[in-house]
């Protein structure tokens, strides 16, 4: 249909194939086609040039706005291609603050203003099964944890320090020892919310001289806060877990014997948008003041994605 247009604008083969950029023969033969699918002579012939036929200019008439629509479906295909279009379902820990996501969502948006984020709050555990299922676009996972299948993407690790009530004795400390907690009860997360971190985390404290009496287990923070201030226990926390709280005081563990690293995962066909939505995530967690970002060798960035390149 468009070489139609062309070839009726110049009333010209030459002309038109010049401006096509191709010989006159194939664009002789495709205008040939597409008289024979339309029952009708669209052009009269000669010598001089060619002169539109009543059949001509009816089509003529009526292709531009089906040139349009196909250009629109053509460029909206393109776009929906590179992500720039539709919904990219995201899984994020429950200890992701809602400030941090909020501007996530906002700067994804401003970025991306046709694409819907669907943020689901969902342990490590249940988004490597959704993930496997492909329900799931692209995940925050607390490490370690099984990746087979997934590309890990940029992410952030946190040092893990002490919680403790402002009024308690370990807080006037700068700097706290694991050893220093002997004793003491631990606040911690539940193990199925990311198995590998739970283990590594009591590996260290009974590596390093802390055997906790026992563990009690808080999902949010703000449980977690509250567990400590009842006396419930010690909690071992990244400096960001807890703000505006001013009961409580978080302190540094001397060595840094304990790090939890967070990283952003995608499938191995990944939705076009996930790079670049990781990256920019990243960016964010880490300009929280919360960690320091963590690049795997060879991560792919939204450009390797988008061409193809992500494997």
């Amino acid at each position: 249909m468009a070489l139609f247009r062309v070839v009726a604008e110049e009333r010209h083969f030459g002309r038109a194939a010049e401006r096509l950029g191709m010989a006159q023969p194939p664009l002789s033969q495709r205008i040939r086609r597409l008289e024979h699918e339309l029952g009708a002579r669209l052009f009269d012939r000669n010598s001089r040039g060619v002169r539109l036929t009543v059949a001509g200019s009816v089509l003529l008439a009526e292709s531009a706005p089906l040139l349009d629509r196909a250009d629109r479906v053509r460029a909206m295909v393109t776009r929906a291609d590179r992500g720039e279009l539709g919904e990219l379902r995201v899984g994020v820990p429950p200890d992701v603050p809602g400030e941090v996501l909020a501007t996530i969502v906002r700067t994804f948006a401003e970025h991306n203003p046709a694409v819907r984020l669907d943020l689901r709050e969902l342990t490590t555990g249940e988004q490597l099964r959704l993930l496997a299922d492909r329900a799931l676009d692209v995940g925050l996972l607390q490490q370690p944890a099984q990746l087979t299948g997934l590309v890990v993407g940029p992410g952030v690790t946190e040092p893990v320090g002490v919680l403790v009530p402002r009024d308690a004795p370990l807080a006037g400390a700068d700097e706290l020892d694991l050893a220093d907690l002997a004793g003491h009860d631990l606040v911690l997360f539940p193990r199925d919310t990311a198995p590998g971190r739970y283990d590594e985390t009591l590996d260290a404290c009974r590596g390093n001289g802390f055997r906790p009496g026992r563990v009690v287990h808080a999902r949010s923070p703000e449980f977690v806060v509250g567990l400590v201030l009842a006396q419930h226990g010690v909690a071992l926390v990244p400096a960001g877990a807890v703000r505006r709280e001013p009961r409580v005081v978080w302190r540094r563990l001397t060595g840094n014997p304990i790090s939890w690293r967070t990283s952003f995962v995608w499938p191995a066909q990944p939705h076009p948008a996930a790079a670049s939505l990781c990256w920019l995530a990243a960016g964010i967690l880490r300009d929280d003041g919360t960690g320091d970002l963590v690049v795997p060798p060879g991560t792919p960035t939204p450009w390797d994605v988008v061409h193809g390149r992500a494997d």
